[in-house]
């Protein structure tokens, strides 16, 4: 029988998602976007970009997996894309979040929710491959809409972005990638990258 009670409590549980800031900021760059509207921007981009992912996805589980995919956040923090001291214990901090936070749910939609998350922090299929690359660009796109902001606070360099950016996008989305980068290049030419 599935519980009603644990199942709310993970949706309290996961609200307080709206509470973990990143350091991209929103358009127009007032102030920092949290995880839980990034995750939403994100899954609304792959939406609306996926007529352009190279290989056949099924949008849904796409948005699904992003759906899902920050919520260890809840627990593990944001870890900043271009942090490499950070990075080092990232994933085992965001699947002990993982274990504790689908945990909160009945066993069998703990698994299926745990599955999706793990399919995309493997990007052994498809999907996952694409919202990766979406996961990648919208920090990006925001970036270069707001003259770099983000960038230029944390000191990004050129080759950060391109090094961590290009293998997830151009090999599931190429014509996003081929968009992105003369925009990067130009950001780097007007100083909004190091």
């Amino acid at each position: 029988m599935v519980s009603l009670d644990q199942q709310l409590n993970f949706l309290l549980e996961i609200d307080r998602l709206k509470l973990v800031a990143r350091r991209t900021r929103t358009v127009g760059g007032a102030r920092a976007e949290n995880s839980a509207e990034h995750s939403w921007h994100v899954a609304m981009m792959a939406m609306t970009l996926a007529p352009h992912a190279s290989e056949p996805i099924d949008i849904d589980r796409v948005i699904k997996l992003l759906l899902v995919h920050d919520i260890v956040e809840i627990d593990a923090g944001d870890t900043f894309l271009y942090d490499a001291a950070a990075s080092q214990d990232k994933a085992e901090r965001e699947a002990a979040a993982a274990d504790r936070i689908f945990g909160l749910l009945p066993a069998d939609q703990a698994a299926r929710l745990r599955a999706l998350w793990d399919e995309h922090e493997d990007k052994a299929t498809a999907e996952s491959r694409f919202a990766h690359a979406c996961d990648r660009a919208i920090p990006m796109l925001i970036n270069l809409t707001n003259e770099g902001i983000s960038w230029q606070e944390n000191s990004v360099r050129f080759e950060q972005v391109i090094a961590r950016n290009q293998p997830d996008i151009e090999s599931i989305a190429p014509a996003l990638w081929q968009w992105l980068l003369p925009r990067l290049e130009s950001a780097r030419d007007r100083g909004w990258l190091r």
